[in-house]
């Protein structure tokens, strides 16, 4: 039987991404050894928590009403706001102190870049998934402080379609190294997400410039948080916050390499592939850091129901969906070291292939890349 999701109890482990707001400043007042919390929490502890308290497979009522779930949306509607004063209130008193060696403020900032990129941008892809505006500008928001707006168009209107196929960036290929990826996504996700855009347009007649392109608004709205964090914290400020994107859009890019890493769509001849399925996804039913990652790891149902909000998303047995080991903090630790990632996740993915597709004999074609695009892919 489903349980019962609609109390403000039931949703307050949800809640445990702020934890992480008297962790930052703590580092902040007190450096030194201080400033390792954050990373350390992220990482280690939260693992640790996961293995103490185990895996959670129960499922929420998928037909739960919306007012029922308010708990668990408030936390992600409020999120913008207390990261922006984590963020620019931590700008402008570690630049206006002298109390913090530059190393500190490094290790300190790669700390908020964890913050933005693992609850950040994980909060943005709940709200830009959504079909309420306040919820989507919010996703926006929390996109633009980081510099990766473009991640909502390349998300929604290119990895949900293309999703296991040659087209589609952000789903790691058999054998690719994390390092080789994330380059690939870096260069080839922007360009994508315009393309995308462009084709909406084109379809209503519109110039690629017209106004209601949503570049038009990623780019305002980065300018202005570039602009905010040089007028509170100068050119160091400013360099601060650059550090905290690059560390956050790195934690995006290792996330998506987990969650896709060797699983293919079955290519149906001519440029057609099947479906997508729960099992075109890694799922991990870990509670502690599905708790902080708002249930990020029940990936399988999430692009199988993409609809679907966090707490409803369903967990998958491992005949219907391919299992992770761990939760995402020790899989991007390990995504980090290519060999050693290999030689954990390469049988996992072969004995997918056998479990799934034992009518396919040859998977060169799927390994080297050299598939159709799918239909409609420019």
């Amino acid at each position: 039987m489903p349980r019962p999701i609609t109390s403000l109890f039931a949703a307050l482990p949800f809640w445990m991404s702020l934890v992480v707001v008297p962790l930052a400043v703590l580092g902040a007042y007190h450096g030194g050894w201080t400033v390792w919390l954050l990373p350390v929490f992220s990482l280690l502890i939260s693992s640790a928590l996961d293995a103490i308290a185990g895996l959670s497979r129960e499922n929420g009522d998928p037909d739960t009403p919306e007012e029922g779930l308010f708990w668990y949306r408030l936390i992600t509607i409020i999120w913008f706001p207390v990261q922006a004063a984590v963020l620019f209130g931590m700008i402008w008193f570690v630049t206006h102190g002298d109390h913090l060696l530059v190393w500190e403020k490094v290790v300190l900032f790669f700390g908020v870049g964890i913050i933005t990129g693992s609850v950040g941008i994980v909060y943005a892809h709940e709200l830009m998934h959504q079909k309420n505006r306040l919820e989507r500008w919010l996703g926006d928001l929390l996109l633009a402080s980081v510099l990766y707006g473009h991640f909502r168009t390349e998300h929604l209107l290119v990895h949900h379609r293309y999703v296991g196929t040659p087209r589609d960036a952000v789903s790691a290929r058999y054998n690719e190294g994390f390092h080789r990826a994330f380059f690939r996504v870096l260069r080839d996700g922007p360009g994508s997400a315009w393309r995308a855009e462009r084709q909406l347009l084109a379809r209503a007649n519109r110039s690629p410039l017209h106004r209601s392109n949503p570049f038009w608004r990623y780019g305002a709205l980065q300018l202005i948080m570039l602009a905010l964090a040089v007028a509170l914290g100068g050119w160091q400020g400013l360099a601060l916050f650059l550090w905290q994107a690059v560390v956050a859009v790195w934690q995006l890019e290792l996330v998506n390499y987990v969650e896709h890493y060797g699983l293919t769509r079955q290519h149906l001849g001519d440029g057609r592939y099947e479906h997508v399925r729960p099992h075109h996804s890694w799922n991990a039913d870990h509670k502690v850091t599905n708790w902080l990652l708002i249930n990020l790891q029940r990936h399988s149902d999430h692009h199988y129901k993409p609809d679907r909000r966090f707490p409803l998303l369903q967990s998958y047995d491992a005949d219907e969906a391919p299992q992770l080991p761990y939760g995402y903090p020790l899989m991007t630790a390990l995504a980090m070291i290519p060999p050693l990632w290999r030689r954990r996740m390469n049988p996992r993915v072969r004995a997918w292939r056998r479990q799934f597709y034992p009518e396919i004999g040859d998977w060169s074609a799927y390994d080297n890349g050299t598939l159709p695009m799918p239909k409609g892919a420019s």
